[in-house]
């Protein structure tokens, strides 16, 4: 598969994956670090959506096994209680 990807052709670009990459290493390292930092980013940017919507699911299962009498809940006062005796505070 990586032999593929390097020479794929980058949409709208005459470069391939290649290409591109032996660019982006004769960029100073603050360069390259700005770069990697902007390309994770963008891999974040359709995730949001997804993370949000599988959050809502949870928080509704959960609530639904609340009021179904499947899951019994305790205090927030218990919780830090019980987290102070495990840590020994």
């Amino acid at each position: 598969m990586s032999q593929l990807l390097s020479s794929t052709i980058i949409p709208g670009m005459s470069l391939t994956l290649d290409q591109v990459t032996e660019e982006a290493l004769k960029l100073s390292p603050e360069s390259r670090a700005l770069l990697a930092d902007k390309l994770v980013a963008s891999l974040d940017q359709e995730e949001p959506d997804e993370i949000q919507r599988l959050w809502s699911s949870e928080a509704i299962r959960r609530r639904d096994e609340i009021r179904a009498g499947l899951v019994q809940t305790i205090s927030g006062e218990e919780v830090i209680e019980e987290v102070r005796r495990l840590v020994g505070r």
